[in-house]
């Protein structure tokens, strides 16, 4: 392990925000999840890294960690096992559950004050691990609602937002500046608008440059960067795929770097042939209603007739290419919300996970998609929650836009 580039990572989920930053050149010395699924997709993916798999370098309930003598106890573990002192981690990074934060996530399935769901505190948790280990830097990650929720109907607009500020506020020897940010503008194919918060050490090489995103801390958006649904997933589509609603090897050679990029194996040194091996490509089962619904779609640029509608939030046709404005989609919890391009069904686990541009190699553990409160969870106890493949995947933060924030965030810290 390079030592030099090291990072601890909260709320990881699935992984998508580590594996950036691996690619990157970051290395994961301490994870935190608190769902089984998630975090046993986190570990299978990582069997170089056997001491994430140690009891001492992962947690899986936050409050846990930050117990005093538990980060004292891993600051010594780091020490011993990596000859890491705590402020030579140079990332602490993480996204709390946003569940409470996303209108439509929380009008679905609950009639409760933001204020009152333990969840929406966690920033706090996060806080408290920064200000112990003193990282050269931290990255804080959340949705766009954050910026405008309210902690009641009779609350500000922008409250959560200004409370979370303030408690990063509180860590003073941080130069920290935050950013709405449009993914499709870091090679990203989705519509999807995230919120940054940085903060980089003030004896690190950084300068404050009131002229670029974020101050300098965040890198600078590269317009119509993003790719092509037909040239991100056209060779992962089966034309024999009804036969067995699941495809297990690769029908075709990839058509272009991207998808040979996204092919590679895990050492990088070669990718998957035609014929090898491919994982999660697996197929939903729709009925002939269903499946006559999709069919009139892609006959007709996504319109339905009256007789199709339903109370149901109506699906929307995907297209091989973008229009004018790019990408329209956002890779969520529900993959029936969009059609596939060139087919009359939805997207598999393996499509899902290439448009947060996970590489084919990352597979996931739980359940492929479940429904209704088990995945929303009880706000009251959110180890209720239930994250199935799609469910990890929409939730995480896209592995492209995690690469080049990881390798803007090495330029300033000093070895």
């Amino acid at each position: 392990m390079n030592k030099k580039y090291t990072f601890i990572d909260l709320f990881a989920g699935c992984g998508g925000l580590s594996l950036g930053l691996e690619q990157a050149g970051f290395h994961p010395v301490y994870v935190n999840e608190l769902n089984k699924d998630a975090m046993a997709t986190y570990l299978d993916n990582r069997k170089e890294y056997p001491l994430l798999h140690d009891k001492r370098f992962h947690s899986y309930d936050i409050h846990e960690l930050t117990k005093k003598k538990k980060l004292e106890a891993l600051t010594k573990n780091l020490k011993k096992e990596l000859n890491l002192k705590k402020r030579d981690i140079s990332l602490v990074v993480g996204g709390p559950p946003c569940q409470g934060y996303s209108g439509i996530g929380h009008r679905r399935s609950y009639k409760i004050d933001k204020k009152d769901i333990e969840s929406n505190y966690l920033y706090k948790e996060m806080v408290k691990v920064i200000k112990y280990i003193e990282p050269k830097a931290f990255i804080f990650e959340n949705v766009k609602g954050l910026i405008s929720g309210r902690w009641s109907k009779k609350g500000k607009k922008g409250e959560i937002f200004n409370d979370v500020l303030k408690e990063f506020k509180t860590l003073k020897n941080y130069f920290q500046d935050f950013v709405l940010i449009q993914s499709k503008n870091y090679g990203v194919p989705q519509n999807r608008p995230r919120i940054f918060l940085i903060g980089i050490r003030k004896d690190q090489k950084f300068s404050e440059n009131l002229f670029m995103t974020a101050n300098g801390m965040f890198p600078e958006p590269e317009i119509n960067a993003y790719p092509n649904l037909i040239d991100l997933l056209g060779d992962l589509i089966d034309k024999n795929y009804e036969k067995n609603f699941i495809t297990n090897v690769y029908t075709s050679s990839p058509k272009n770097d991207l998808q040979k990029k996204l092919r590679m194996n895990k050492n990088n040194k070669n990718y998957f042939r035609k014929g090898e091996k491919i994982t999660d490509h697996e197929y939903s089962k729709h009925s002939p209603r269903i499946v006559k619904k999709f069919e009139y779609m892609l006959s007709n640029e996504g319109k339905i007739t009256n007789i199709m509608k339903t109370k149901k939030f109506a699906q929307r046709l995907t297209f091989p290419k973008w229009k004018k404005d790019g990408p329209n989609i956002t890779a969520t919890s529900l993959p029936d919300d969009y059609v596939h391009f060139s087919q009359p069904r939805s997207f598999t686990v393996r499509e899902w996970a290439r448009l947060q541009m996970f590489p084919d190699w990352y597979t996931f553990k739980g359940k492929r998609t479940t429904g209704g409160l088990r995945r929303a969870g009880n706000n009251k106890d959110v180890t209720e929650r239930e994250l199935p493949k799609y469910t990890q995947i929409g939730n995480a933060v896209p592995v492209e836009l995690a690469r080049r924030i990881g390798l803007h965030i090495k330029k300033f810290l000093k070895n």
